[in-house]
């Protein structure tokens, strides 16, 4: 193994393994959170599905290159292969628009009573959720093509379809 590769490994595997850790902790306090009856905010759902969505995105993405940058094998049959990039794609969509989302209700939230927004605040907390599942939903069918596209380069497969872009 090169240098580089193991530079490269130890590059991706702190960042991984942190962000798998940080986002298993938050969706652990959140449904600890649940269990002892604590009110949910409206803050909380939209945290709660970004770490979500970040926690899928790393173990899609993350650990696949992390292992891949060690030279290691990450073996997976083709219908595999596709979910794995599918959801990737969905969870990296997901993590934008909630990214998004959190930032339009804290705008919402933090401004003048006197303004404008001030008769958005009372709706925002009732359309959140729906808004989570718009953007789950929308992320889904956006990204339902990814599986039916990706080819499979290992030779096991026609590839005649498939174009060099550079």
């Amino acid at each position: 193994m090169a240098s580089r590769e193991v530079v490269v490994g130890l590059f991706f595997l702190p960042q991984t393994a942190l962000g798998i850790l940080g986002n298993s902790v938050s969706l652990c306090c959140a449904v600890l959170s649940d269990l002892a009856g604590n009110g949910v905010k409206p803050t909380d759902l939209i945290l709660r599905n970004l770490a979500w969505a970040n926690f899928m995105a790393l173990l899609c993405k993350g650990v696949p290159q992390t292992m891949a940058a060690f030279g290691l094998e990450y073996s997976l049959d083709d219908v595999a292969c596709k979910l794995v990039f599918y959801f990737h794609r969905v969870a990296r969509g997901l993590s934008l628009s909630s990214t998004c989302l959190l930032s339009i209700f804290q705008a919402i939230t933090i401004s003048p009573s006197n303004s404008k927004w001030a008769q958005l605040k009372v709706r925002a907390l009732k359309v959140i959720w729906p808004s989570l599942c718009l953007c789950w939903v929308l992320h889904m069918l956006v990204n339902i093509l990814i599986p039916i596209n990706v080819m499979d380069t290992r030779g096991r497969r026609n590839l005649t379809g498939m174009r060099a872009f550079g």
